[in-house]
């Protein structure tokens, strides 16, 4: 059975859209890692979004050649939350057609699956699990307040590359759905490097290198910059599955990596 969201706040202004720190989302996706496969919270491994999607939360997979409405902002993946046609491009005709997908589908973008793009591909599955697991009422809530829907297609929530790239820099600057972005992120790279494992790692990586401190400031020291940031990041990519960047983010975000401006 799936475990459910920890005891949160809502903001009843947003369709009921959490209100979670940071600390809560680890304490979520800790509970679901010891229910889905607890042995990723004692030993480093990377986690088969795919089967976590199939299996854990009970959803379709489908992979498409996504038909978006701006070159611009590709759309890396959906997540379906009522059955109707989704558009798509078909390449053996070279025209955009409809596929019918039911209500749990996640699609997505065929180009986020090709090889050498692995660690990205599991951060994106990850993201749209998030979505299911934290946002699936807030979403049935929008969906049902929006109005101009065409008749037929599924209603679903389009997850764009821009929204894990061009994050807020400030939680003052995130709107109500890029909170729901930011924590879709957090919670995916909560699951694919949980802070149960994810630590102990690092330190001992930082103590195989004769560092016994438990953090690195990048900036102070040239070996130092090359271990925090080349070294330690893609032995977390290689252990986790996950991409260079995610590893970089996480080390970050868990306060074992410090630019020097930041610690000014």
């Amino acid at each position: 059975m799936m475990v459910r969201l920890i005891p949160h706040r809502i903001d009843y202004d947003n369709h009921n859209t959490p209100v979670l720190y940071d600390r809560e989302i680890d304490t979520y996706a800790h509970a679901v890692l010891a229910e889905y496969k607890p042995q990723l919270l004692y030993e480093p491994g990377a986690l088969n979004f795919q089967h976590f999607l199939e299996s854990y939360l009970e959803a379709t997979i489908e992979f498409h050649d996504i038909c978006g409405d701006d070159p611009e902002r590709p759309i890396l993946a959906m997540t379906v939350f009522k059955g109707g046609k989704v558009r798509v491009f078909d390449r053996e005709n070279e025209c955009i057609s409809h596929v019918y997908v039911s209500a749990r589908t996640v699609i997505i973008d065929n180009a986020v699956m090709k090889p050498g793009k692995e660690g990205f591909a599991l951060f994106t599955g990850l993201h749209e699990c998030g979505h299911i697991m934290m946002h699936w009422d807030v979403f049935l809530r929008i969906i049902e307040d929006e109005q101009g829907i065409e008749d037929g297609l599924a209603p679903l929530v389009c997850c764009r590359r821009e929204s894990t790239e061009t994050p807020a820099r400030h939680n003052a600057d995130r709107d109500a759905a890029g909170w729901r972005e930011h924590q879709a992120d957090y919670f995916a790279a909560a699951l694919a490097m949980p802070n149960a494992t994810f630590k102990p790692f690092v330190y001992g990586i930082l103590r195989d290198n004769g560092y016994y401190r438990n953090s690195v400031t990048l900036g102070s020291d040239e070996d130092l910059d090359i271990l925090a940031d080349d070294i330690i990041p893609d032995a977390i990519a290689e252990v986790y599955g996950v991409s260079g960047r995610a590893a970089r983010i996480k080390l970050r975000k868990t306060g074992l990596v410090y630019s020097s401006a930041s610690r000014n």
